[in-house]
């Protein structure tokens, strides 16, 4: 699977640990930056991500912040994307089988680093259950009339 990845500053370590975890189990990762713990706008390197994402030039993207809600806030404005901010197993595989989530957010600030991979790797294996929840996504990908 190609994988982007982006954080700020408050996500560059586990970026960099997640980014290592998915080169050992084959996948191709993308990496938007940054690349340093100085200080930066997540906005700029989340961004690409979810373009990327939305423009099918990668699978799926991983986003990483202090807390994750503002870079899945960005990535939620890009239409078609489907952002979800996970913190446990039980979060990630929700994300997966009921939204279809393309894209993961995660809070370097909010879970210890074992846990951040458990979560990355319940989001990759998880698959989409579909039935009545691919109709629920169709609503949210709806256009106004």
């Amino acid at each position: 699977m190609k994988i982007g990845i982006g954080a700020d500053h408050a996500g560059y370590r586990y970026k960099e640990r997640i980014k290592n975890y998915l080169t050992e189990f084959g996948h191709e990762v993308v990496d938007f930056g940054t690349d340093s713990v100085k200080s930066v706008d997540y906005p700029d390197f989340i961004r690409p991500v979810a373009e990327a994402v939305a423009d099918l030039d990668v699978d799926r993207g991983i986003v990483l912040g202090g807390s994750g809600n503002g870079e899945a806030i960005v990535a939620n404005r890009i239409p078609g994307v489907r952002c979800t901010l996970c913190w446990d197993a039980k979060s990630a595989e929700f994300a997966r089988r009921h939204n279809d989530s393309n894209m993961l957010s995660l809070g370097e600030r909010m879970m210890d680093e074992a846990t951040a991979l458990e979560v990355v790797r319940i989001w990759l294996e998880t698959g989409f259950d579909g039935g009545r929840h691919l109709r629920r996504i169709q609503k949210i990908d709806a256009k106004k009339s």
